[in-house]
């Protein structure tokens, strides 16, 4: 099972600071589960707004984070190498506690379904244990490259 820093994760994903929400890989086993890391710092840029003197981490970026995750797993399947994932739904979202600067965000993902132009995946932040968010996300696979 692979560990990839960040370097490894730039080389399969198109996002880009500020909008790169996965730090590190700790578990892929490359065809249906992955587990990956974001570190919360007080140095991200949304905390600026969000909340001032009260910060805490937007839902819709734990979401993304867990979107990420998912995406890196897609990249690294034989099924799905060379396509790049978009978001097409979110079903059964919720969030149970709030993440705040200082915490690390373990999140983890598995395929449930994969098609031909579809992949289906249920994924969960937790932090220390404690489950802060979580949802099934559907994506459309696609030939176009980052940045065309």
């Amino acid at each position: 099972m692979p560990d990839l820093k960040i370097e490894e994760i730039l080389g399969v994903m198109p996002h880009r600071y500020p909008f790169i929400l996965v730090d590190r890989i700790i578990e892929c086993d490359d065809r249906e589960r992955i587990v990956g890391i974001k570190n919360v710092t007080i140095n991200e840029p949304f905390f600026q707004g969000h909340f001032p003197g009260v910060p805490v981490m937007p839902g819709v970026l734990q979401l993304e984070a867990m979107a990420q995750t998912g995406g890196i797993l897609l990249a690294r399947m034989a099924s799905a190498a060379g396509q790049v994932p978009y978001l097409m739904a979110m079903d059964k979202v919720k969030f149970r506690r709030v993440v705040r600067p200082g915490d690390q965000l373990r999140i983890e993902a598995k395929i449930l379904n994969i098609r031909s132009r579809t992949a289906k995946f249920e994924a969960r932040a937790t932090v220390e244990g404690a489950v802060a968010s979580q949802a099934e996300m559907m994506c459309m696979l696609t030939e176009q490259k980052a940045g065309a």
